[in-house]
């Protein structure tokens, strides 16, 4: 039996308490860090809770049924979380994911969807609004999100083999649920679905070519993302990482692929194309080939702590300046200046020594 770590501290009360604001200063949307990186994207925690126990997630031996997940007076409301994505927009956010936990867990969450699909950019172009699930209950949720405006869908899809994915998802959830869903979406108006498949070298790798056949030619864009160390509790070991270029050559060697451009400056995903023309792949190479120099994205828990690192230790309490009366020119300046003084780079710098540290669960900050 392997061991578990085991957080000893909840990184959940662990926070920067930012002063309020007295000096002003108003957004002009070209807002970038110490490494000289903007602010394009806001990933938008509405729950700490998931109905999945993915062993690299939240593996039971930590959220168990004791678990104390967070009271749902703590999570901002719909309004506060709107309020602070318009201001953030000012800042320069262009697009916006909901994230969990499950994002489809959160009551009402259509609701926040509406309220957020009214918004726009600064320049006035649509907000590209889209949103993580595991799937599990995306087939009834499907038609009720695009009503309210959501845009675009990403799946989390381990394996296609029933008793892997079970096992990965640990509480014996079949996978032609989580099909079924991403067809429910597509035929909603979600489409092109991504697909998000976490590669665990010996616990799912061999699904690797299986699934990448199964989308072939669907229009979904199945992606790849090497095992990363996010937290304290997955037992990550870099000797569990299927690096991203062993990806593409076993993906190469059963339908031959060839590298696809970028959509965009700070593109999280390697893009690669079947070379028949059937579809697009991509792989997200975290640990293997860092991205920290493009990376453009804040993050935002449940209960409103702002954070500027998926591998962050802690982050900064906004919830505490939205409910203690900021105006949104305070809470804009603060915003502001917690950016400006961003250097994180952590697949950059990975070690031995970092990847002991007590960092926050995806769980809590979504992926």
């Amino acid at each position: 039996m392997t061991d578990r770590i085991i957080p000893l501290l909840d990184e959940r009360v662990v926070a920067i308490h930012p002063p309020l604001a007295r000096d002003l200063e108003a957004p002009d949307g070209l807002l970038a860090d110490r490494l000289g990186r903007p602010l394009r994207d806001l990933r938008i925690s509405v729950t700490d809770r998931c109905n999945f126990r993915c062993t690299y997630c939240m593996p039971k031996e930590v959220f168990d049924p004791d678990y104390r997940f967070l009271p749902h007076a703590d999570l901002l409301s719909f309004e506060q979380i709107t309020r602070l994505a318009r201001i953030f927009i000012e800042h320069g956010v262009e697009k916006i994911r909901l994230t969990g936990g499950e994002p489809l867990l959160r009551r009402n969450l259509e609701r926040l969807v509406e309220m957020l699909a009214r918004l726009t950019t600064r320049d006035g172009r649509p907000l590209d609004l889209t949103l993580t699930t595991n799937g599990s209950i995306l087939g009834r949720k499907a038609r009720s999100l695009v009503e309210a405006g959501l845009r675009r869908v990403t799946v989390s899809l381990d394996a296609l083999d029933d008793a892997v994915f079970k096992r990965m998802n640990d509480v014996d959830f079949p996978v032609t649920d989580v099909l079924e869903g991403i067809e429910a979406a597509a035929a909603a108006g979600l489409a092109p679905i991504k697909v998000n498949m976490v590669v665990k070298r010996g616990v799912n790798d061999r699904e690797i070519v299986p699934l990448a056949r199964h989308f072939k030619g669907s229009g979904h864009i199945l992606r790849f993302i090497e095992f990363m160390d996010v937290g304290s509790t997955n037992g990550w070991k870099m000797d569990d990482v299927v690096p991203s270029a062993e990806v593409v050559a076993r993906l190469d060697a059963a339908f031959g692929v060839r590298a696809l451009d970028a959509n965009y400056s700070g593109e999280v995903a390697e893009r690669w194309g079947y070379a028949d023309g059937s579809g697009e792949i991509g792989v997200i190479s975290s640990v293997t080939r860092a991205f920290c120099s493009d990376c453009t994205r804040a993050r935002l828990s449940t209960e409103g702590k702002l954070y500027l690192c998926l591998f962050a230790q802690q982050g900064y309490d906004l919830r505490e300046l939205v409910r203690g009366g900021a105006s949104d020119g305070q809470l804009s300046t603060v915003i502001g200046r917690i950016w400006r003084a961003r250097a994180d780079r952590y697949s950059e710098i990975r070690s031995e020594a970092t990847v002991r540290e007590k960092k926050i669960e995806m769980s809590y900050i979504g992926g």
